[in-house]
């Protein structure tokens, strides 16, 4: 692309030396199965019949390889809002299947947990490691090597990242990612922010928190704030592993219905035995793995991120780090203000230009790379365009010139900010991300005395008693992927946002995680080295002075602790099946390398 942005540029290269050796190995593993696993013929008799026993009428085609067979791969459960719709998706893609001359076989399903339900309590400390377990469910449902294709249906914060890292493995087929879409907008967010934070602070009940809730969270679909699951979504689009603008149409539309018959039609156009070979392993490469970094930056995106790409890319060979990000953040400007950096949800973003306004702008403007291989047979430029239904036929048009809400959307020539608000901040207390996008600048720079607590629920207990009405950063350590799985600590935001309201400088420094939908409050999260095995976090004590500056992009504590003995957690991680992942978090890697067991035991 020859007006690529020379930083972007600079960045892209530097992965690209750095991953040259493990990218070289991921390619050639790709081709050797490719040659070895490429079709069905290596399989034997009794192979085969077994696995066609229960295809029906698909039976003859399979036995034959008439055509491509597709793998299914679902995360589909109907407590999961987002996943929800996915429950008659195989039959329809089955039919679809059909169209195009190939078959379609639910090949496994994977778990898909809701953060939502298990925020602050003891199974958020699964959530991390599910990704991994999605990794492994989706190579199970892989392994059989009766497939063609690969259509991965997932939505949610750690489902897309494990399904990605699974599928990865199996790069020498072609794959493509099947959404459902976002529920429709419930009450106001400011609404729904300010009831929580009357809760934090007595104000109303458990009834008038629920009924917020509810209006909130009300149907089918995806949770319509600008969390880890629609930055997900997003960055499918501009990785093109999406069918061009699929992330964001309503569930059980038309519309939806053609995107995903598209897809599955183009998955089976897409096979080895085509003229049209696009195997995963050649569209996921750092190109493609920049393009999604840019994407997160570009609107303000989930800092869960900040672990998942690593890890994804790792899968593919290609490694990536934070400072890689901070590179990008610092020439990427913010261009979508969406709930909770914005008024309005993804609904609205959508209606107002949506990803194809997004990717045209940083196309235009040489932030994105132009030149990668997409599911799309336009490449990258086909994301720049919207689907629409003329009648029963799916059609894309241009994205909308102009933004259609000037709140929501804003142009690279006027951003809403001038760098993507994503920023590495380091120091004698280790390195971590600081999400700047959400919050004033005003409260980029936070010096204050530190109180230091090891669970969520003491911090909360400590603000219910008014020992944190004052200038304070709130430190809760061992929360990092070897303590307890790295939770998110998202029952932090109301009391915090409360003690902020009253005036105070406030802020927060964990190895832990906060939601993917960090708000107001400044945070620097993700910290390495955790605190479990020595990290700094762990040689503080209450009133240490801490120094957070996300304009110089630093952390650091301004006391002397050369003299301190480390401290030690003090809880036992058991129940609620936590026992049972005591080897993920035995063998995790460290938070800037994706916290992944699975990856650092295979040696990716």
């Amino acid at each position: 692309m020859s007006n690529l942005n020379p930083a972007i540029a600079r960045v892209t290269e530097r992965i690209v030396v750095r991953s040259e050796e493990s990218r070289r190995r991921y390619l050639d593993l790709m081709d050797r199965e490719a040659d070895k696993h490429g079709g069905r013929e290596f399989l034997s008799c009794s192979n085969l019949a077994h696995g066609f026993a229960a295809a029906l009428e698909d039976k003859d085609s399979i036995a034959t390889s008439r055509g491509p067979n597709l793998a299914i791969v679902t995360a589909y459960n109907d407590m999961l809002s987002a996943h929800q719709p996915y429950g008659r998706y195989p039959e329809q893609m089955k039919l679809y299947a059909r169209e195009a001359g190939a078959t379609a076989q639910v090949a496994g399903g994977v778990p898909a947990m809701c953060d939502g339900v298990t925020q602050g309590q003891d199974s958020m400390e699964l959530s991390l490691f599910s990704r991994d377990t999605i990794a492994l469910s989706t190579a199970v449902a892989l392994s059989h090597a009766m497939f063609d294709g690969m259509a991965l249906l997932g939505i949610c914060d750690k489902i897309v990242p494990g399904l990605m890292i699974g599928a990865l493995r199996f790069g020498h087929l072609p794959a493509v990612f099947v959404p459902s879409g976002p529920m429709p907008s419930g009450i106001a967010n400011k609404e729904k922010q300010k009831v929580r934070q009357l809760y934090a602070e007595g104000k109303v009940g458990r009834a008038e928190l629920l009924a917020s809730e509810s209006a909130s969270y009300h149907s089918p679909g995806t949770c319509t704030f600008y969390g880890t699951a629609n930055s997900n979504q997003m960055m499918m689009e501009l990785m093109g592993l999406h069918v061009p603008g699929a992330a964001f149409v309503p569930p059980n539309t038309p519309l939806r219905q053609a995107l995903t018959r598209a897809a599955v039609h183009r998955l089976a156009a897409m096979g080895r035995g085509s003229d049209d070979y696009r195997p995963m392993a050649r569209v996921v490469d750092e190109k493609a793995i920049v393009n999604a970094c840019v994407g997160l930056l570009a609107t303000g995106g989930s800092t869960n991120h900040a672990i998942h790409l690593p890890a994804m890319a790792r899968a593919a060979g290609v490694l990536l780090d934070w400072e890689d990000l901070d590179a990008l953040s610092a020439v990427v400007p913010l261009i979508a203000r969406v709930y909770p950096n914005g008024a309005g949800d993804v609904n609205h973003f959508h209606a107002a230009g949506g990803m194809g306004f997004v990717i045209r702008e940083l196309l235009g403007a040489g932030l994105a790379h132009a030149d990668i291989l997409t599911v799309s047979e336009g490449g990258m430029a086909a994301y720049a365009e919207e689907p629409i239904l003329d009648g029963d036929t799916l059609q894309w048009r241009p994205a909308p010139a102009e933004s259609g809400d000037s709140t929501m959307l804003a142009p690279i020539a006027s951003p809403y900010m001038p760098d993507g608000g994503m920023r590495l901040v380091q120091g004698n207390l280790g390195r971590g991300t600081f999400k700047t996008s959400a919050v004033d600048p005003s409260r980029w720079t936070i010096e204050a005395p530190a109180r230091v607590f090891e669970r969520q629920e003491e911090v909360i207990d400590a603000f219910k008693a008014g020992q944190l009405d004052r200038d304070v950063i709130v430190v809760v350590r061992f929360q990092g992927p070897r303590a307890n799985g790295m939770p998110e600590l998202h029952k932090l935001t109301p009391p915090l946002g409360v003690l902020q309201d009253r005036g105070h400088r406030v802020a927060l420094v964990t190895d832990g995680r906060m939601s993917g939908a960090s708000g107001k409050v400044p945070a620097a999260i993700h910290i390495t080295p955790e605190a479990l095995g020595g990290g700094p976090l762990a040689f503080l004590r209450d009133g240490d002075v801490i120094r957070l500056c996300a304009e110089k992009g630093s952390l650091d504590v301004l006391t002397d602790l050369a003299d301190r003995e480390p401290a030690s957690p003090s809880e036992s991680l058991s129940g609620m099946g936590r026992e049972l992942f005591a080897m993920f978090r035995h063998f995790a890697g460290g938070a800037e390398q994706g916290g992944s067991a699975m990856l650092e035991e295979a040696g990716l």
